[in-house]
């Protein structure tokens, strides 16, 4: 199936085009990246604008492949995301008490039976064990035997508005939806390995306008939440600090930046002329340093005070592991260590389970911010080969149009 990664993010749209085979093998067809307008902090605040900039980037894959177009997956990645815990609870119900495929549709779905909202609505459902007559720590209860069966669930809902926003938005730029994903576990999919999870291990995922974190352990995820601050909450710091344009100061912090200010000497000086025609002053280093190390330092204690709440500050013995667009801020590893009292590392996608063919080259793919695209095709890869635990949202092109009939003027 020709499908399309789609992750639209605050300041740009990423993009991978591959091929996924039935058996999960995934072929890679090409890549794009492409400047966003309309989005804020991770949602669809200006549809219009939103659409027209998918507008540009889908012309660029329909050169690459035109049916892709009709099978996206999107990632959710606002700040609206709730994760709660759930549990159901049903009778086997075969004679001979064996636990068949129906069994277990059955009781995840009596774990979905939870008071959300209307205005809400379930993006996934991820299974963390199966009890059966009380018996736990269960992953795969097909063909035991027993009375009663009961399985703990993770429930992620997302605020209905701001996901049919996005659908809307991609469906006015001539694209079909077949999945959506939360932008964390997406990102963790592609950067975080097996042996991490059961050792415990957390996941940053460092966006412009949003820092998502997700928690494992056990291989069990054990807690999730994006904040509505990222790298980009810096670039505003800058602008205000060195009375500069917005996209001076991201070049500022993309070229001179660091997140850890000791060890710069304040005598080292930027000339802000060599970048703005507008500006013929000289500013320290040191001190832009010091902008950016405060504001990332303060997303880090947001991160820390959620590990508070769940029990785990300090207490993850794999770490952290930060991916995402703010990734490639320099130091940014060593002020998190510093921050989380845990050891941390910059994550890439895995590469090692997507095709290339030969005389092809996708070296931009081996950066952090493409992780959520590589997850997303990772999952759906999973999906295929029936390896997965969890089912995203499967919204086909009927259910879509009338899905966005029903919630939109």
């Amino acid at each position: 199936m020709q499908t399309v990664a789609l992750d639209i993010g605050t300041s740009k749209i990423k993009a991978i085009i591959a091929d996924i085979k039935g058996d999960g093998r995934i072929e890679l067809k090409g890549v794009i990246k492409t400047p966003v307008s309309g989005m804020r902090k991770g949602e669809a605040a200006n549809v219009d604008d939103v659409v027209d900039s998918l507008k540009k980037a889908f012309e660029e894959i329909r050169q690459i492949s035109k049916p892709a177009l009709k099978n996206i997956l999107v990632n959710v990645g606002g700040a609206n995301v709730k994760v709660q815990n759930s549990k159901g609870i049903v009778a086997v119900s075969r004679a001979d008490s064996e636990i068949y495929s129906e069994d277990v549709d059955r009781v995840v779905k009596a774990s979905q039976s939870v008071n959300i909202g209307l205005n809400r609505m379930i993006l996934h459902t991820l299974t963390k064990e199966f009890l059966v007559d009380g018996i736990g720590d269960i992953s795969d209860p097909l063909g035991m035997t027993g009375n009663r069966l009961e399985v703990n669930s993770l429930i992620i809902d997302a605020f209905r508005p701001a996901v049919l926003n996005v659908m809307k938005s991609v469906e006015e730029a001539g694209g079909k939806i077949e999945s959506l994903f939360y932008s964390p576990l997406a990102s963790a999919r592609a950067v975080l390995t097996k042996a991490q999870k059961e050792l415990g291990v957390m996941a940053i995922d460092l966006g412009f306008g949003t820092a998502g974190m997700c928690v494992y352990e056990e291989g069990k995820l054990e807690a999730a939440k994006v904040f509505p601050v990222g790298s980009g909450n810096a670039t505003n710091d800058l602008a205000i600090g060195l009375k500069c344009p917005i996209d001076v100061a991201e070049t500022i912090k993309t070229s001179f930046g660091s997140a850890a200010s000791k060890g710069i000497s304040g005598k080292e000086k930027i000339n802000l002329g060599e970048i703005s025609e507008d500006s013929d002053s000289n500013v320290s280093r040191r001190f832009i340093s010091e902008i950016i190390e405060i504001r990332l330092a303060e997303i880090f204690e947001f991160i820390d005070n959620e590990l508070k709440l769940i029990g785990k500050s300090g207490r993850l013995p794999a770490g952290a592991v930060i991916t995402g667009g703010g990734a490639k801020m320099p130091e940014l590893a060593e002020l998190a260590k510093r921050e989380l009292k845990i050891p941390v590392q910059t994550g890439v996608p895995d590469l090692s389970k997507l095709e290339i063919k030969e005389g092809e080259s996708f070296l931009n793919l081996e950066d952090p911010e493409f992780s959520a695209s590589v997850g997303m095709l990772l999952w759906e890869g999973d999906q295929r080969a029936k390896e997965s635990d969890w089912s995203p949202v499967q919204l086909k092109t009927g259910k879509l149009s009338r899905l966005l009939k029903s919630f939109l003027p």
